[in-house]
């Protein structure tokens, strides 16, 4: 292992409470998400997770997906700025709005098996770049909260301020990759389905 990659799994362990909040926090709110589904107005202007309405996004490309998606970073890890408040807040509706979207999905007809096929390629890493831009998010808060009840002397390290840019960085790389695949793979998983006129 080099040293670059010891110190990004150091960065990880060494911040594991804040990659545990950020993941079940995530994970509460998918659940919740897909739990709570109705046919209120938010569930109705939901695209229906299939092969033919992904197929049919004319704007699903590499720049679009990775636009989005580098926002979504941004905003998670510059969270910190204000406490994490925003970075709850986003995993929150993000978690909420995907557990939301599987359960539209399943109610109009999509098999467990599509989804896995349409979201797992790219998913497997852009859910970990999620979570992980949350822990980059509530990094700093976490050690300020430290700092003020006594488990610290200073409020920031020069160590805290390399995990928390470690953990930044990981996340931007994962999200990066993960669309690369989502427009150069999982699109073209979903022109094969629809081809063979589905799974």
């Amino acid at each position: 292992m080099t040293r670059v990659a010891k110190y990004v799994v150091k960065s990880i362990e060494e911040n594991l409470k804040v990659v545990y909040l950020s993941a079940i926090l995530y994970c509460s709110s998918i659940i919740i998400g897909f739990f709570n589904y109705t046919t209120s107005a938010i569930t109705s202007n939901l695209q229906v997770m299939s092969v033919n309405t992904l197929v049919h996004l004319s704007n699903l490309n590499l720049g679009s997906i990775l636009t989005n998606n580098l926002t979504l970073i941004t905003l998670l890890i510059s969270g910190s700025a204000v406490l994490g408040i925003p970075t709850f807040n986003l995993i929150l509706y993000n978690g909420i709005f995907f557990g939301i979207s599987l359960a539209n999905s399943i109610q109009n007809g999509t098999s467990i098996f599509e989804i896995c096929l349409l979201t797992l390629p790219h998913g497997i890493l852009e859910i970990p770049a999620i979570i992980i831009a949350g822990a980059a998010g509530f990094k700093i808060p976490y050690e300020i909260v430290r700092y003020l009840v006594g488990k610290k002397e200073q409020i920031l390290t020069r160590e805290d301020i390399k995990e928390y840019l470690t953990l930044a960085l990981i996340s931007v790389i994962l999200i990066t990759v993960a669309a690369w695949i989502e427009a150069n793979i999982t699109l073209k998983i979903a022109r094969s389905m629809l081809g063979r006129g589905g799974v």
